[in-house]
This record gives structure tokens, sequence and C-alpha cells, in this order.
């Protein structure tokens, strides 16, 4: 297990992230009306059909990453786009078979880290400088029992989290100060028991953050919201409102600013059944109430503008809805399902599922 260089205390990581989150300033969102919602049509192709995607991130409209792993085998996969989607670049790590890359955090189509998961040393993350010609890799899980689930980093792209299913009873927290170089695993004196709970690497969207806030989900023996304000030291859990299960329970995060914000999740044993799977929060995460149900999984949500975009796939069984009350109530656009999505300050939205398949709206 990586130690911290020195001492760290929740007070100074505290002081630390209100500097940052006062020296950037929030990103504008585009003032245009988001389309009709029954326009809304996914325009899909194929890019490697050996890949299940389930890591996405999208810098704009322009520029997308997505990564993923092979469904026979063979190496786990990372293509790049800068022109919409019209071609994309297969930019993989080297020596990736076997691996499974679930989730990929972009600055922008130079600078990216890729999360590859599974317990022991297969959990480790990947970071390019350059676009994808070449790899380091900067960090290694040596825990037996921890399995690295999902990344994300605070605004500014220094300071990251990624988050582990329980070692000895508690979700484990690995952070970066460096921009991913280099990643240290917290003292976990700070966690809430979460003994008999795993997070869900569904999409790549299990932990998100949003300001100086870190967020992320559980299922199993219970389905909680996890929420960290020091940089992911301390953590308070609150009831998600979706029902937990073995297969069951928080898949993903999503905030449209630091207090408004979205988790959705399922039952991968009963893919059809979308009711109780929205829980909706307007203080910050620290308490949730439920919203509207939908009639397929949500694996992955993201904020169009004013609006909610959910997707879920499991095998045949998918698709795709909006709503443009919140959360409160969902339509369903698509029968066309993904596992991870996301949509950007320029108004366009991507998704990536099984099969290779990319979809835009």
């Amino acid at each position: 297990m990586r130690t911290p260089r020195r001492p760290v205390t929740a007070s100074l990581y505290a002081a630390a992230l209100l500097a940052l989150s006062a020296s950037f300033a929030a990103t504008p969102v585009a003032n245009a009306a988001p389309p009709d919602p029954a326009a809304l049509e996914w325009s899909v192709q194929t890019v490697d059909a050996d890949q299940s995607f389930r890591g996405l991130d999208a810098v704009d409209r322009d520029t997308a990453w997505v990564s993923g792993a092979s469904v026979t085998g063979g190496a786990a996969r990372v293509y790049l786009t800068t022109d919409g989607g019209d071609t994309w670049q297969d930019v993989s790590p080297p020596g990736s078979e076997g691996l499974n890359f679930r989730d990929v955090e972009a600055r922008d189509a130079r600078t990216a880290s890729v999360l590859a998961i599974g317990e022991g040393e297969a959990s480790r993350i990947y970071r390019t400088t350059d676009g994808g010609a070449t790899w380091t890799e900067t960090f290694r899980n040596t825990a037996p029992t921890g399995f690295y689930n999902c990344m994300d980093f605070y605004p500014g792209g220094r300071r990251g989290l990624a988050v582990s299913d329980p070692v000895d009873g508690k979700f484990r927290i690995a952070a970066t100060d460096d921009g991913g170089e280099t990643w240290q695993v917290l003292p976990d004196a700070g966690m809430p028991d979460s003994t008999g709970e795993a997070n869900f690497s569904a999409s790549g969207d299990c932990l998100t953050i949003s300001g100086s806030t870190a967020w992320f989900g559980s299922g199993g023996a219970q389905s909680r919201v996890f929420r960290s304000d020091d940089g992911g030291l301390t953590w308070t859990a609150t009831d998600s409102t979706i029902p937990a299960g073995e297969a069951a329970g928080v898949f993903a995060l999503a905030f449209d600013n630091p207090r408004t914000g979205v988790a959705v999740g399922g039952d991968f044993a009963a893919p059809t059944d979308g009711v109780d799977a929205v829980g909706v929060t307007r203080d910050g995460g620290r308490t949730w109430t439920s919203g509207g149900d939908l009639t397929h999984l949500g694996e992955d949500a993201a904020y169009l503008r004013r609006w909610l975009v959910v997707v879920g796939e499991a095998g045949p069984v998918g698709g795709s809805s909006v709503s443009t009350d919140g959360g409160a109530s969902w339509t369903r656009f698509s029968d066309v399902g993904f596992h991870t999505l996301d949509c950007t300050n320029d108004g366009a939205c991507w998704a990536a599922g099984g099969k290779g398949r990319v979809g835009t709206l």
C-alpha cells in the first residue's frame, strides 16, 4: 500500500480545496435551449465490435475518449476522436491484454488517465500527455481484496480521487495532487463502516466531483451516497432511496452544480425494472428523495443544459430517457441503450456501450 509522503490532515486539505475553488470560475453553460424531447435520436456507429465500452470522457463536441474491454479475451482498448467521431484513433496502452478499462478521465485531447478495474493488481491507472502515443503506469493496487471502480478529478485537474470496494470493511480512496502522475492511498479513519457494500463500475461514474465536493455511490448490503468536502479524507453516508441488493444499488451520479444532483441505478438481475431507480438531491447530497421511475436500468446520467439524460444497457435490454423537470419524471426517447454517457458544455451528448458502439445526440 502506498502512503502519503508526509502527514496530512483534514484541515490542510479543506484549506487547499477552498483556495482551489476560489481560483477557478465555474464553466459557463450555453444558454441555447435544448432540443425538443420528441426529436432526440441517437446517431450510432461501431468503433470496435470486440470492445464493451464503459469508460467515456467527452471534452467537447469534437473531442472524446472511450475505453473498454475485449469480449473475446484480447487487449483492452482506448480510442480518441478529435473530429466529432468521424474518425477514431486506437491510442491504447501497450500490454493491455486481459485488462478492463472501465473509466477514462481527460483534460483535453492530449492528457488523460485511464483506470483498469479488477481485484488486486488488476486495478491500475495509466496516464498519457501526448494523446495516447505513450502511456505511463502511475498506480497499481497492492491490496489483495482491493478493487478500484472509478475515478474523477477536481476543477483544474490537479487533485483526483479513485474509489475501491471496501478493504477491511471500509471503502478505500486513492488520491493524486499532480494531475495523476502519482497516487497515494489515503488513511481510512474518516470512512464510515462499509461492510457488505460495493461500488458498481457500470459506467465509470460511480464517483463524481463538482466544485470542492466529491460523492460516490454504493450497493450490496446498503445503497448509499458518500460525500466528502475535504479532498477525500472524511466521508458521510446517506441513504440514496434506490433499493439495495446483491446486484442492485447506485450505479452512477451526476451533478449540475455542487447542490443539485441525481443518483441512478437499479438491479442488474431485473434490468427492465426501473422503479425507484432514481434519487435526487437539492442540498449537495446531504439528503436524497426518490425521483421518477425509469423503464430500464440507469447505468449513467448527465445534464444536457437544463435537462437530464439517463442510459442503461444489460444485454439485449436497454433504453435512453430524458427528464425536463430535474428527475421528477422521465420520458423514454429511445430503446437504444448504452453503459456510459457524457454531455458537454457546448451542448453535445456522447454515449458508449456494448459491441463497441458510440452514440451522439
